[in-house]
């Protein structure tokens, strides 16, 4: 059976841990490494685009990650209850134009009983910024 620790309920600490492992995981770029972390059939809405399982999470990301370059991000814990949590991030990444960004939004999370995310829903908003205004 898949596990993926820590496993909920959460305490702050595990909950922390778990936040610092997305954000290591992300900030590898490695899709197929990042889609481990979810459940087989896990549900997102990312923006307005819904992903249904492992499959679709490695084309997202994929896609992605060929639209935005240089792309960096950093989570910070914000609330948890057993099997939930939620983060706020932001992430820098340049376009293929070489305009610079820096994204700002808030996930909620829900793992199941083996540590696996089930569902993540994030909303997200851009700003578009100077190369001189990057500080992650």
């Amino acid at each position: 059976m898949e596990q993926k620790h820590p496993l909920p309920p959460f305490t702050v600490e595990t909950a922390k841990q778990k936040t610092q492992m997305a954000e290591d995981a992300w900030n590898s770029r490695d899709p197929q490494k990042i889609a481990l972390a979810y459940t087989i059939d896990s549900e997102w809405r990312n923006r307005d685009v819904f992903v249904n399982g492992r499959e679709e999470i490695v084309q997202f990301l994929t896609a992605k990650w060929e639209k935005e370059l240089d792309y960096k991000l950093r989570k910070e814990y914000w609330a948890h209850t057993d099997n939930r949590i939620a983060v706020r991030f932001e992430y820098e990444y340049r376009n293929k134009e070489g305009k610079w960004f820096r994204a700002y939004g808030n996930e909620n999370w829900e793992f199941d009983e083996n540590g696996l995310m089930k569902r993540r829903y994030a909303s997200i908003n851009d700003l578009e910024i100077k190369e001189t205004d990057r500080y992650l």
